[in-house]
């Protein structure tokens, strides 16, 4: 995560350097500058592959939250541990598996590891129960772990698609980000 973030910033300083020095084509070029961007790393990769703006994938979906205990398998329908406050479980006709995902509502809590969550979640289970504009978190082992999510409105999170993964999802608190296509 923090090599993406070091390469978005250099880009974003490329990208303000090269655009100091061309000229405004008009005054309605001019007034959209001058106006903040509410969402200023997502305008950024627009303007450098415009692509990604038209593939991208944003949804207000319910979510559930579910824990380990009680006789609960600890794999995911890839065969993979369930990782806590990474693994999601949704309706593959919804969103698919080894699918990246990130919810802004998650971004600073806590993480098992004691970090802070960087808002990236990881699609690789499914549920009976987990049908159309749902998911469902896995927040880690015991009651207790779901704590740190209770205080978000559940009912409707803002949930992006911003890439995809290989293999298993990290169990590292995110250190280990595998994205096969951030664009996607």
């Amino acid at each position: 995560m923090k090599r993406i973030l070091a390469c978005l910033a250099t880009l974003a300083l490329a990208t303000s350097i090269s655009g100091a020095s061309a000229p405004a084509a008009d005054a309605q070029t001019q007034a959209s500058q001058q106006i903040p961007s509410a969402d200023p790393i997502g305008d950024l990769i627009a303007n450098t592959d415009p692509s990604a703006s038209d593939s991208a994938t944003d949804w207000k979906l319910r979510a559930t939250l579910y824990h380990g205990g009680r006789g609960m398998r600890a794999r995911d329908s890839l065969g993979c541990l369930v990782s806590p406050m990474r693994t999601v479980a949704a309706d593959r006709a919804r969103v698919s598996r080894h699918t990246i995902i990130f919810i802004k509502e998650t971004v600073g809590l806590p993480l098992p590891d004691g970090g802070a969550h960087d808002g990236y979640w990881y699609v690789s289970d499914i549920g009976g129960a987990i049908r159309g504009d749902r998911i469902d978190l896995f927040t880690g082992h015991g009651a207790a772990s779901m704590r740190p999510l209770m205080g978000l409105n559940m009912k409707t999170l803002s949930v992006s698609k911003v890439g995809e993964f290989t293999g298993c999802p990290p169990i590292d608190g995110g250190g280990g980000n595998r994205v096969a296509d951030a664009g996607n």
